[in-house]
């Protein structure tokens, strides 16, 4: 670690050697701070942390500023916090990067005291740290600086934090500004960061360049990211390449992700895999997915002849809100002669829920809003809601030839208030065109998302 007296740098202390403790044990007794530093940094090694206290405690009253980092390390580690701020503060105000962010950090965690540890990350970064000014971004962010943030994310990736260089693809995604956002999910991609690769993939994917996106969806798959291997999946199911599909499925199930545990035994169905099915639906329906219980539920009874087995499933799923379970269960329920509980799901069974693939770009934009709202501990929006949104705008509207007013086209034909479709169509605007409006919050979604259900139950589409 670089450190400085005055205006002159002093260069960086050498490490202790063998057989060095009695030249340095002189040396130091007779005043010398690099000495001392040493004989601490010695002792240190050999794990008698209170001799090196000691000798780092003369080496920085000599002004030994490695001395005053360590110090601050030793104190954190084992002495006091009040200690610990202290020695930090006597080798940060020298100029020392890494003691600044370390009592930035100090500051914020354990005293709360995020201006002062603002200031101090500053300090640190202008003072080259690329840590520091990552901080100082997110402390920025934390307080609507957008701008300030983003030049800081800025300094950071140029200096190669990846992290921030995706955190600022994703500043310039919400904004809408398209140029900055290729430009740092691109760097940050080509350095390694998976989530950059698979969230370019996304973009490429909503802007209709799928031969683009599947590119970035397998640099993000090599560096072992779910999601992207998950998209894979979908690919390759749409070319008809089930093994590919089944791979790249199952490399996504792995991870817990119940989605494509359901798709991957759906595909297993598909190739005639009865065991693997039933092992993909049975963690999936063991995980809550109800889709995946009720299908779960049918293979049981279809390919085992397990009834028991089946109501199980059909009842998780039935409770879960799937509709297709209450009315299989109702019926084998009838069968079985237990008429009280069959007529209770038979009579007033869940709606049934969206259950169309949506456009693969519209599903693209929908992973896109949920990512960005889900960044640093924001609550995430959902997934198959936002599809549904999308998806539904695109299917009642698929019929219309002239779009000059698509909105009073709706309202006439259905009946919804206009004032209801026209917040779904802002929603909608907001979903593709990032930066024309907020982010729509989880309740404003699950607002358009009774319009929408609405909409399609007067179309009478589904």
């Amino acid at each position: 670690m670089a450190w400085w007296q005055g205006e002159v740098a002093t260069p960086a202390v050498p490490a202790p050697r063998v057989g060095d403790e009695p030249e340095l044990l002189v040396a130091a007794q007779q005043g010398d701070a690099q000495a001392a530093h040493r004989l601490g940094k010695l002792y240190a090694q050999r794990g008698d942390r209170a001799a090196a206290r000691l000798w780092w405690e003369l080496a920085a009253a000599g002004g030994n500023v490695d001395s005053a980092y360590n110090l601050g390390v030793w104190h954190e580690k084992h002495g006091s916090l009040e200690e610990a701020v202290i020695w930090y503060e006597t080798a940060a105000a020298t100029g020392d990067a890494e003691a600044a962010a370390n009592l930035a950090t100090l500051l914020l965690e354990q005293r709360g005291d995020a201006g002062a540890a603002r200031a101090w990350f500053e300090r640190s970064a202008l003072a080259g740290s690329r840590a520091a000014a990552r901080r100082l971004a997110l402390l920025c962010e934390d307080t609507g600086e957008t701008g300030v943030a983003r030049e800081w994310h800025r300094r950071a990736a140029d200096d190669g934090d990846m992290a921030s260089a995706h955190d600022l693809g994703f500043l310039a995604y919400s904004a809408g500004e398209d140029e900055e956002t290729v430009r740092w999910w691109e760097y940050a991609a080509r350095g390694g960061h998976a989530d950059s690769a698979h969230c370019m993939g996304l973009y490429l994917h909503a802007s209709r360049d799928p031969e683009g996106a599947e590119a970035y969806y397998r640099l993000a798959a090599k560096n072992e990211h779910p999601g992207a291997a998950s998209r894979l999946g979908a690919i390759a199911l749409s070319r008809g390449d089930l093994r590919t599909a089944r791979a790249w499925y199952e490399r996504a199930a792995a991870a817990g992700r119940l989605e494509d545990q359901r798709m991957a035994g759906f595909v297993c169905v598909e190739l005639g895999d009865t065991p693997a099915a039933s092992h993909w639906f049975g963690r999936a329906a063991a995980g809550g997915d109800a889709e995946s219980a009720f299908n779960y539920g049918l293979l049981l009874i279809a390919e085992f002849g397990d009834l028991a087995g089946g109501r199980h499933w059909f009842r998780q799923a039935a409770r879960a809100g799937h509709h297709g379970a209450a009315v299989e269960l109702g019926g084998l329920l009838t069968v079985a002669g237990e008429l009280g509980e069959a007529e209770e799901w038979l009579a007033d069974p869940p709606p049934q829920t969206w259950a169309r693939t949506a456009e693969p770009e519209l599903a693209a934009r929908a992973e896109l809003a949920a990512a960005a709202t889900g960044r640093r501990g924001g609550v995430p929006l959902s997934v198959p809601d936002l599809t549904e949104v999308l998806g539904t705008w695109d299917l009642v509207t698929r019929p219309l030839h002239d779009h000059s007013d698509v909105i009073g086209w709706l309202v006439e034909r259905s009946g919804v208030h206009r004032s209801a479709v026209e917040h779904l169509a802002s929603v909608r605007g907001t979903l593709l065109r990032p930066g024309s409006a907020p982010w729509p919050g989880t309740g404003e979604i699950q607002h358009v998302l009774a319009t929408a259900r609405d909409l399609r139950r007067r179309l009478g589409v589904h």
